[in-house]
């Protein structure tokens, strides 16, 4: 290779080399934080808890929604909270002064957010197939929508934490705004066909509602999308999560420093 062309994909390497950085950065570091325990592995488990206790529901019908919902809340549990505290740690402005591009930044942190997502999602779904003997009748459709999902939801995650402050509670409050109605439009909990037309069509712009429909699908349930469209969606949501991410972390990145 020459000398020319080394140079070329320099920066390349860079990119790539600073997003594994960043990631695991955030993994050392945010990771263990309350909040993220809190808001991404408690709330789920408990919500899920309150309103399934008492309904005689069939375990396709239940673990697929649980699974869906911590993956949901514990990718985008990391992202919302990592530049609040960047800021606060006063961190901020060593992060976006580096050679970086601030794509790669942001990527760093939905990597950081799914590995967290899929790790996690782990717990139910091993309960869910031992104590609840759910039966796992696709298990490379379930791979692909824990990866194509864990990427979107931490995508979301990284997007709520674009406004300009050092507070990580006010961020919290908007991604509560944000994940708690998709959560309930979504057919986590009863499935998109037996709710009613108004809702099945909120449903189709929520990433959670394909999450939830690939996931019952690999459980042997029925899916209300198409599978193609299924996995066509999720990292098109992506895609225009890291997009709108970029535009506003870059409108806010020299505010509140």
């Amino acid at each position: 290779m020459s000398e020319h062309e080394r140079h070329l994909r320099a920066p390349w390497r860079r990119e790539l080399h600073g997003m594994y950085v960043i990631a695991k950065k955030d993994a050392m570091i945010y990771y263990c934080k309350s909040p993220v325990l809190i808001f991404g592995v408690l709330f789920p488990v408990f919500f899920f808890l309150a309103f399934m206790i008492g309904r005689d529901a069939e375990p396709r019908i239940i673990v697929p929604g649980m699974v869906a919902m911590a993956l949901f809340f514990t990718a985008s549990a990391v992202g919302p909270l990592v530049t609040p505290w960047e800021r606060r740690s006063r961190t901020y402005e060593r992060l976006i002064s580096s050679p970086l591009s601030l794509l790669s930044i942001i990527i760093g942190d939905v990597l950081a957010g799914a590995c967290f997502g899929v790790a996690l999602c782990m717990i139910p779904l091993v309960i869910g197939t031992t104590i609840g003997e759910a039966a796992l009748a696709k298990p490379l459709l379930l791979a692909v929508a824990v990866l194509l999902s864990a990427a979107c939801f931490a995508s979301l995650g990284v997007l709520l934490a674009a406004p300009a402050t050092s507070n990580p509670s006010q961020v919290m409050m908007l991604s509560s705004l944000v994940r708690l109605p998709l959560l309930f439009v979504s057919g986590v909990f009863v499935p998109l066909s037996e709710m009613p037309h108004w809702n099945r069509v909120l449903a189709c712009f929520s990433p959670l509602a394909y999450c939830t429909d690939l996931v019952r699908a690999a459980f042997g349930g029925v899916n209300y999308f198409p599978l193609w469209l299924d996995v066509l969606m999720l990292p098109a949501f992506t895609v225009v999560l890291v997009a709108v991410g970029r535009i506003f972390h870059g409108r806010a990145r020299t505010k509140g420093l």
